[in-house]
């Protein structure tokens, strides 16, 4: 269990230095700083989610979920800017913006560095 969460930990970090070499906003100043802004963002995204999805089970129930990924992404995007805003010298350039864009970027160099440490 523990090698799982620092694989992941591992995988959170490396995602946000590569999207810091992407033109989307997102900025951090090293990489222990990397390191620690992918460990806020875990402890956020663990805290956040589960509130932010209840906020919007109503509209994901009006919408019959035809609308879930797009809540599941401004979820993210709110997650991202949380732990932005709580990490000095990491940084969303253009606000919201970067926040939406970051997290799209974030998500796919996840998903692909993952696909290739998983078994």
């Amino acid at each position: 269990m523990l090698v799982e969460l620092l694989i992941a930990w591992l995988v959170s970090a490396s995602s946000l230095l590569l999207v810091t070499k992407l033109p989307v906003g997102v900025e951090v100043d090293s990489t222990p700083k990397a390191f620690i802004s992918a460990a806020v963002l875990g402890i956020v995204a663990a805290v956040v989610n589960p509130i932010l999805k209840a906020v919007f089970f109503i509209p994901n129930v009006v919408t019959f979920g035809l609308l879930s990924g797009v809540f599941t992404f401004i979820i993210g995007a709110v997650s991202l800017a949380i732990a932005a805003s709580l990490v000095s010298g990491f940084r969303l350039r253009a606000g919201i913006w970067s926040a939406l864009i970051g997290a799209l970027a974030l998500s796919v160099v996840s998903n692909l560095i993952y696909g290739f440490v998983s078994p």
